[in-house]
């Protein structure tokens, strides 16, 4: 489902069809199988907010945001119109349970995510700008206080400054399937890191399929290639030609 932004009566419609299925006592949001051991609660705290990053950042916002989706909750993405949602389905995403947001005017930005924390259970986010420290605190407030979750996924570094609860970034991966000048890729580790606040603050680590051959994604019980640490590619100097 896709929905345009800031249409004030369409988010209240969707927020009508979407009531939450899980009771709000449960406080957790279940998590992939293959992360749960890596979160401090097994799954997402209700009224958290988790922040993906390294190379693959949107799959670990879509592998978090499916677990979810498929006992019953309702995910709301905003602003992310290059998603790759055949990716998410293989990641776990219900995509019937899934409402596609179009990128909101700046100022309106703060007021339709606020809108949609009411409804949405999950809801996943990557600003296209810096979102001041008030409208920050405002959100995550009603993040709060609504029981959502707020996954920031990716995005530029400076655009939001508040800490997260979580933070869940690949540290380090390798491709497999290229050859020197042939083949395809078939699947991709990755180490994942979950680091954060309180009873996140000791980093923990795991190596995983992101994705696996299937499209999945699953522990990686026997590495037998080396994972390459992930550095970023700096721009090649300009020269004049001619």
């Amino acid at each position: 489902m896709a929905v345009s932004a800031p249409d004030r009566d369409a988010l209240r419609i969707l927020g009508d069809r979407t009531r939450p299925l899980t009771r709000s006592s449960e406080r957790v949001l279940p998590a992939p199988a293959a992360l749960a051991p890596l979160l401090p609660d097994g799954g997402l705290r209700r009224g958290s907010t988790v922040a993906t990053g390294g190379s693959g950042a949107t799959l670990l916002a879509l592998a978090l945001a499916g677990a979810p989706t498929a006992s019953g909750s309702w995910v709301a993405v905003v602003g992310m119109p290059a998603l790759g949602l055949l990716a998410g389905s293989e990641l776990g995403l219900v995509l019937e349970r899934v409402v596609l947001v179009d990128e909101p005017d700046p100022q309106a930005w703060p007021t339709v995510v606020a809108a949609l924390l009411d409804a949405f259970e999950v809801v996943v986010v990557r600003p296209t700008r810096r979102i001041g420290p008030s409208e920050q605190r405002r959100l995550l407030a009603r993040a709060r206080d609504r029981g959502a979750v707020l996954v920031r996924a990716g995005g530029r570094p400076d655009a939001w400054a508040e800490a997260p609860d979580l933070r869940v970034a690949v540290v380090a991966s390798a491709w497999l399937g290229l050859g020197p000048g042939h083949g395809h890729l078939q699947a991709r580790r990755a180490t994942v890191e979950v680091t954060g606040r309180r009873a996140a603050a000791r980093p923990r680590r795991a190596d995983l399929w992101l994705p696996g051959p299937d499209g999945r994604l699953a522990p990686l019980e026997s590495p037998s290639v080396p994972i390459a640490p992930v550095h970023p590619i700096a721009p090649a100097p300009l020269r004049e030609v001619g």
